[in-house]
C-alpha cells in the first residue's frame, strides 16, 4: 500500500526509476505506456520535483511529422508550402524543408541547393534517398555514362557555357538550364 492508501501502481518501481532520472511525466508515460495521472501521482508522493518541458531539436521535430511507407520510404505528415506543395516545417521562427532536414541528418551538412529525394517517390523524406543539387548531378552524370550518353558537350547550341549552365535530368538526358529558363519565359530572349 501507498502512504494515501492506494494499492502500488504495477510498474510503481519501473515509474520511480524514470523519474529519478529528471524524465518528464509525459516522456515517463508515453516510454512506458501508462497514464499520466499515475506518473504525476507517483511523482508527488516520492516528492520529486516536475521537470520543466526540453524543446525538440530540429530533428526530432521533423520525425513527428514522418510516416514510414513501402518500399523503405518516409512520407511527410506536416505542412506543406501552399504554392509548391513541398513539405516544409516552421522551427524557432525559421521555416525548413523537410528535404533539407533530412539530408542534413544523413550527410551532417546543410545542402547545396535544393535537397531532394532521388528515389523515384515523389516528396519521400527518407535520409539516405535524398540529395543536393552536386549529389544529382554527381548521380545522373554516372548514369549517363553508364548509359553510354558520352560526356556532355561543353557549349549549347546557344553558346552557354555548360560547366555553368548544364544540368541532367534523371534519365541522364543532358540540358542547359539557361535555354529552359528562356523556353518557359524566367528570362527574356537575348536580342541578337
Amino acid at each position: 500500500m501507498t502512504r494515501n492508501g492506494t494499492r502500488p501502481h504495477p510498474q510503481h518501481a519501473a515509474i520511480l526509476r524514470l523519474l529519478e532520472q529528471r524524465k518528464s511525466t509525459a516522456a515517463v508515460a508515453r516510454e512506458l505506456g501508462v497514464d499520466r495521472a499515475a506518473v504525476r501521482r507517483i511523482r508527488r508522493e516520492a516528492g520529486l520535483p516536475t521537470v520543466p518541458m526540453q524543446p525538440l531539436t530540429l530533428e526530432e521535430a521533423w520525425a513527428t511529422h514522418t510516416k514510414p511507407v513501402d518500399g523503405g520510404h518516409i512520407e511527410w505528415t506536416g505542412s506543406r508550402a501552399s504554392g509548391s506543395g513541398t513539405p516544409v516545417m516552421r522551427y524557432k521562427d525559421a521555416v525548413y524543408t523537410a528535404a533539407a532536414i533530412a539530408f542534413r541528418q544523413h550527410t551532417g551538412r546543410d545542402p547545396v541547393g535544393h535537397a531532394k529525394a532521388e528515389c523515384g517517390m515523389a516528396q519521400c523524406v527518407e535520409p539516405s534517398h535524398i540529395e543536393d543539387e552536386p549529389g544529382r548531378a554527381h548521380i545522373r552524370e554516372q548514369l549517363r555514362n553508364v548509359l553510354g550518353k558520352g560526356a556532355r558537350q561543353p557549349f549549347c547550341r546557344r553558346d552557354h557555357d555548360q560547366a555553368v549552365h548544364g544540368r541532367y535530368g534523371p534519365n541522364g538526358t543532358a540540358y542547359c538550364q539557361a535555354c529552359q529558363d528562356v523556353k518557359r519565359g524566367r528570362v527574356p530572349e537575348p536580342a541578337g
